[in-house]
């Protein structure tokens, strides 16, 4: 199994280019927390006895983000305990959309715009994605942002 140090260097060698660290650094936490409002937009069914027009905090995004969160303990309790902490905080301000607004509508918006921004910096840096090699860089590159924002 890779170590955290292993995908980390890995995904790196796509994203050398100032610009498209940038945008990055600002489109994967967008497109993570879209892919959560998206989650939250699933109806839930039997996860839920609330009224169907009222969000709830028991949903689909929580659901998938339970071995999201053990893939990133695997690799790191420090890296698993700030993506738990994004995740929740992910989690509440979608829940505070979703009262005000069409949650599914501003997660595709939000989704389509910063999968834009991320292929055009990939375009600046002249190399292709790190997800077209292995899915798992999806998973990756909060990671390497969190890595980016908390090193030593």
């Amino acid at each position: 199994m890779k170590t955290l140090d292993d995908w980390l260097e890995a995904y790196a060698v796509s994203h050398q280019n100032k610009t498209n660290k940038l945008i990055h650094y600002f489109c994967v936490p967008a497109i993570y927390f879209s892919i959560v409002g998206l989650l939250m937009s699933i109806p839930t069914g039997v996860l839920s006895k609330a009224n169907i027009n009222e969000p709830v905090l028991v949903n689909w995004a929580v659901v998938v983000l339970i071995p999201i969160f053990i893939f990133y303990v695997r690799l790191s309790l420090k890296v698993a305990i700030l993506i738990l902490l994004f995740s929740a905080i992910c989690v509440f301000a979608n829940y505070q959309i979703a009262i005000i607004a069409n949650l599914w509508a501003v997660s595709v918006v939000i989704f389509a715009i910063a999968w834009i921004f991320q292929f055009y910096g990939h375009h600046l840096e002249g190399k292709k994605p790190s997800f077209l090699k292995d899915i798992q860089f999806l998973l990756i590159g909060p990671a390497w942002i969190l890595d980016a924002l908390f090193k030593k």
